[in-house]
């Protein structure tokens, strides 16, 4: 006598894949080694930074969640992962109210505003970042030293600056980032390499670039565990590896041809490799699921735009970093490369594959904010509702099966039923 579960499903029999929630933190723990790097490196004031920044974000999130009546998503992971790359991204010594500011805007602003999670069409930490640049850009451009003796005795003098104060400065400006070189700071190494390259045409050794044994932003500066952590996605199936790879190669072999043209101007591309925030943007921020193409060939060419972008904003551009700006017009470059890359649906015509492939992509652009993935783990997040190949909007019923946030796409069955067979 055996007695065995048969269980009985409507097709698609797929398995389910990895969820929204897995895929989130799994990228915050692949942000951890670049996060401990950075309280390492600049102590206190980087900790209660990034702590700033992510509380600010989770609670915007769960604040703005209770306004409009809806059950809160802070537990999906995707406000911390914002709050943790926004505070990866200010200078360490930035005042806390600042880098508060900055968390309720990145949600708030950067994606409530579009309509929630999945419905934003910027990276919302890139989105925060940007108001922090246009609102207070001498805090922004002012760097902290790192590897200070004091670092995890004492507090940058900056820190605790009351709102709309001007900061008291310890740090070092980015008009002038070579007058460090005379102060003698135990273990600084210089201000952001960038800036020291495009002012004064000094240019910062390429192992102290991996190494992270330079300045600048919180979690910009050590390249190799940013890459570790990338390639950790990767092997997860959680990152769309054309996109880091094809704005490295852009970068690249870019810088690297005007480098051979003319070596004293412009800088090796090692160093435009290592430097700024090139990899955490590459690998961390470029490669969110909602602001980027869908397609292979789309995010090839979404890569090479935003490497053109930020060869183009540090070698000729007035500010000496150009990835942050790359990164957000590629973002609202996204939609127009899907509808110019657009998949073609098996068995149709040219005139119906323009109409099924806009429904596709339509589809599978709602997905989970600042995860990095590959075309596999995108989900349709509106409850209840979805669009087939011909582009009419078909609802599901809680009596159907069909949970809030699962799709087609997601590979869930239907009607699941269980049957006892007895031999």
């Amino acid at each position: 006598m055996l007695n065995k579960t048969l269980n009985i499903a409507a097709s698609p029999h797929i398995t389910r894949g990895i969820s929204i929630v897995d895929i989130m933190r799994n990228v915050v723990w692949a942000l951890l080694p670049v996060t401990a790097f950075a309280v390492y490196a600049f102590g206190l004031g980087a900790l209660m930074l990034l702590i700033t920044t992510t509380f600010s974000a989770v609670l915007t999130e769960h604040v703005l969640c209770r306004i409009n009546r809806k059950e809160s998503t802070v537990s999906d992971w995707s406000a911390v992962i914002t709050g943790l790359l926004l505070g990866l991204t200010l200078p360490p010594g930035l005042p806390l109210w600042m880098a508060f500011v900055g968390g309720v805007i990145s949600i708030a602003l950067g994606k409530f505003a579009f309509g929630g999670l999945g419905y934003n069409a910027f990276n919302p930490a890139l989105v925060g970042r940007a108001v922090l640049q246009a609102a207070f850009p001498a805090a922004m451009t002012t760097w902290h030293p790192a590897f200070l003796s004091d670092r995890f005795s004492a507090f940058p003098a900056a820190t605790f600056t009351l709102p709309f104060m001007e900061p008291a400065t310890d740090g070092l400006t980015g008009a002038t980032p070579l007058t460090v070189l005379s102060l003698a700071t135990d273990g600084f190494t210089g201000a952001t390499p960038l800036a020291a390259f495009k002012f004064e045409r000094i240019t910062t050794e390429t192992a102290d670039l991996a190494l992270g044994l330079i300045s600048g932003s919180t979690g910009e500066t050590c390249a190799i565990l940013i890459i570790l952590g990338g390639i950790y996605l990767i092997a997860r199936n959680m990152m769309n590896w054309r996109i880091p790879v094809s704005i490295l190669s852009t970068v690249f072999v870019l810088s690297g041809i005007f480098y051979l043209t003319d070596n004293p101007i412009y800088p090796s591309p090692f160093f435009m490799l290592f430097s700024g925030g090139l990899m955490l943007g590459a690998l961390f921020m470029a490669t969110d699921t909602v602001g980027s193409p869908i397609t292979p060939a789309g995010a090839w060419l979404y890569g090479v735009i935003i490497g053109l972008l930020v060869v183009v904003i540090r070698l000729w551009g007035g500010l000496p970093e150009g990835v942050m700006y790359a990164i957000l017009l590629g973002n609202a470059l996204s939609p127009h490369i899907d509808n110019l890359i657009r998949p073609r649906v098996y068995g149709t015509t040219t005139r119906e594959n323009s109409h099924a492939s806009k429904a596709f992509i339509r589809t599978i652009r709602q997905q989970p904010e600042n995860a990095p993935g590959d075309g596999q783990h995108r989900v349709d997040l509106r409850p209840d509702h979805r669009t087939d190949l011909s582009g009419h909007t078909v609802t599901d019923s809680p009596a159907q099966g069909r949970s809030a946030g699962e799709s087609d796409f997601q590979g869930h069955s239907g009607n699941d039923h269980k049957k006892d067979i007895s031999d």
